[in-house]
C-alpha cells in the first residue's frame, strides 16, 4: 500500500471529514489527539467509528487513526472505539522507542479478535522523534520483529516542547540541527526496518511553492511519501512522490541492461558506470520491489 499522502483529519469535524473523504490523499488520520479539545474526544472517538464503519469500502483513501499516546489513559479508549472493521492503521505519537509499537501491536491482536478483523490486518505507523527518550532510542528500530510496521514518519513540534526549546528553527528559517538530526534518523530507521519513510508536515498550507520544494529535496534524501493538514496540500505531494515519465524510462532501461547481462556486476550506460544498487533503485522506481 502506498503512503505517499496521509492528510491529518479532526475526527470530531464532519465539515472536515467529508473533505477529506473527497481528497486524492493515500490514507486519512483520523485525529482523536492534538487536533481535538479534551472536553470532545468521547464525540470524536463516537465519530471517527462511524466515519470508518460507513466509509472505509467507499472511498479511495485508506483510514487510520492517530490516537493518543500509549502512557494515556486516553489510548486504550481510543483504541476500543478505533478498531473496528475497514480500520488500516494507528498513527502512534510520542513513543519511547520500537517497544511501545511491540506494545500496541499486542492490545491490537486483542482487539482485531473482537472486532472480528484477520490478525495483523490494523497496521502501524509511529511518530518517532516527538520525545527525547524516542531521539536517544532510534537504535531500538534496528532487528526488531514488527510486522504491523507500515512506515515510520518524524515530528518538530511536540520534541521542541520536549526540550524546552523557544523554536525548532534557526533565524534563517530552517530547522536547527537536533530537528535535521530527527529526519535523518527517521530515515536510517525506517531504512533499518524495511519500511517507508514518511516526512513531517509543511506546516503553511498556503504555500504550494515552498511544500513543492520541500517535497522534491526530500524525495531526493529517501523520503517516500509525507504527511498533510489541508487537503488543498495533497496533490503537490502526491505529484512530488511519484516518479515522473523520464525517471521511469529510465529505470526500465536500467532493469532491461541487467536483464540482458545477468552475470555483470557493473555495466556502462550512456557512458555512466551502472551497478546493483543503481537495479535496485531502479527497480524500486518502477514498484517492483519495496
Amino acid at each position: 500500500m502506498k503512503l505517499r499522502s496521509m492528510l491529518f483529519v479532526p475526527a470530531d469535524s464532519e465539515r472536515k471529514l467529508a473533505k477529506g473523504e473527497g481528497s486524492a490523499a493515500d490514507a486519512l488520520i483520523l485525529d482523536l489527539e492534538d487536533a481535538v479539545a479534551e472536553a470532545r474526544k468521547p464525540l470524536a472517538r463516537e465519530m471517527a467509528a462511524r466515519f470508518i464503519a460507513e466509509r472505509a469500502a467507499h472511498i479511495g483513501p485508506k483510514i487510520y487513526v492517530r490516537i493518543n499516546p500509549l502512557e494515556t489513559p486516553l489510548a486504550m479508549a481510543d483504541l476500543a472505539a478505533a478498531v473496528v472493521p475497514g480500520l488500516a492503521g494507528i498513527v502512534l505519537p510520542k513513543i519511547g522507542g520500537a517497544a511501545d509499537i511491540a506494545r500496541l501491536s499486542h492490545g491490537l491482536d486483542a482487539l482485531e479478535a473482537r472486532a472480528g478483523i484477520a490478525a495483523g490486518t490494523v497496521r502501524i505507523v509511529p511518530v518517532a522523534t516527538e520525545t527525547a527518550e524516542a531521539m536517544l532510542s532510534m537504535q531500538s528500530f534496528v532487528g526488531a520483529s514488527l510486522p504491523r510496521l507500515a512506515g515510520i514518519t518524524w515530528g518538530a513540534e511536540d520534541l521542541s516542547t520536549a526540550i524546552g526549546a523557544v523554536s525548532n528553527r534557526d533565524e534563517d528559517g530552517q530547522y536547527a540541527p537536533l530537528y535535521q538530526l530527527a529526519g535523518s534518523l527517521c530515515l536510517a530507521a525506517a531504512a533499518a526496518a524495511r519500511v517507508p519513510a514518511l516526512d513531517t508536515l509543511h506546516a503553511d498550507f498556503k504555500d504550494v511553492a515552498g511544500l513543492a520544494a520541500a517535497c522534491r529535496a526530500s524525495r531526493r534524501r529517501g523520503f517516500r511519501g509525507r504527511l498533510a493538514i489541508h487537503p488543498d496540500q495533497v496533490a503537490t505531494i502526491n505529484e512530488s512522490y511519484s516518479p515522473n515519465e523520464a525517471e521511469l524510462a529510465h529505470a526500465r532501461r536500467i532493469v532491461e541492461a541487467f536483464a540482458a547481462q545477468p552475470e555483470a556486476g557493473t555495466l556502462s550506460l550512456d557512458g555512466v558506470m551502472i551497478d546493483k544498487p543503481h537495479l535496485t533503485q531502479a527497480r524500486r522506481t518502477l514498484g517492483l520491489e519495496g
